[in-house]
């Protein structure tokens, strides 16, 4: 479903990737992990148009996307989840679930609104809400919700987990492992011990560039990753 192939880009005169590929195969969830600075928010805002790329090829179900806008990319159905949830907090949530459908102009908004609203019941019931007055993990949920409201083929999920307490960070995941049924799934995450767990296959990004990939599986089993990134179990 994506190809992305030697990309480069920079920060002015620092270089944030320095020749990353990777691929994201339909129906799966590939997660990228690394220290921070690694480069891994830097590759999601180079595919969903945020940031340009110097160099680099970006196929999305075979079309070439690099450079393009980050609307042109979401309306392809390529939506991201981005870092910090950055839900607009002088609206109610469901005026923020609205706004993940404004590239839509079918007639089943509604329809998905219900659905959104079964899947997260917090939000039902905090549908008049200003959006500032949620929680941490009820603002992630609304994050989610948004994105999903755009109908995503390949969704893009940011450092999910990030500020969360340890028991809303269990529900995102379980939330992160049933949304596999609906959309493929990119993985940022700094939690790479729940990253791994619930990818298919990942990739580890340091000073920018790819160093090793692998099913998930075995790299949770990588001596290696395990004293890099996993550590203790939480």
């Amino acid at each position: 479903m994506l190809i992305v192939r030697d990309l480069h880009t920079s920060y002015g005169a620092i270089a944030a990737l320095q020749g990353v590929s990777f691929e994201v195969s339909a129906g799966s969830v590939v997660a990228l992990i690394g220290a921070n600075g690694a480069g891994k928010s830097t590759a999601l805002n180079t595919i969903s148009g945020i940031l340009k790329p110097n160099k680099g090829s970006i196929l999305f179900e075979g079309q070439e996307i690099a450079g393009w806008r980050a609307d042109r990319v979401t309306s392809l159905g390529l939506v991201q989840v981005p870092e910090g949830r950055q839900v607009l907090g002088s609206l109610t949530v469901e005026e923020n679930l609205l706004l993940g459908a404004y590239t839509r102009r079918d007639s089943d908004i509604g329809r998905d609104l219900k659905d959104i609203y079964e899947r997260f019941p917090q939000l039902q019931h905090r549908k008049h809400q200003i959006s500032d007055s949620l929680s941490g993990g009820e603002q992630q949920m609304l994050a989610l919700g948004r994105a999903l409201m755009s109908r995503p083929k390949l969704l893009m999920l940011d450092e999910p987990s990030l500020g969360l307490a340890p028991l809303i960070v269990q529900e995102v995941f379980r939330i992160i492992a049933d949304l596999k049924k609906r959309a493929t799934i990119l993985l940022v995450e700094q939690n790479a011990r729940k990253a791994l767990q619930v990818a298919d296959y990942a990739y580890v990004l340091e000073g920018g560039r790819v160093v090793q990939e692998s099913p998930a599986e075995l790299l949770q089993g990588d001596a290696r990753i395990v004293e890099a990134y996993l550590g203790r179990k939480n």
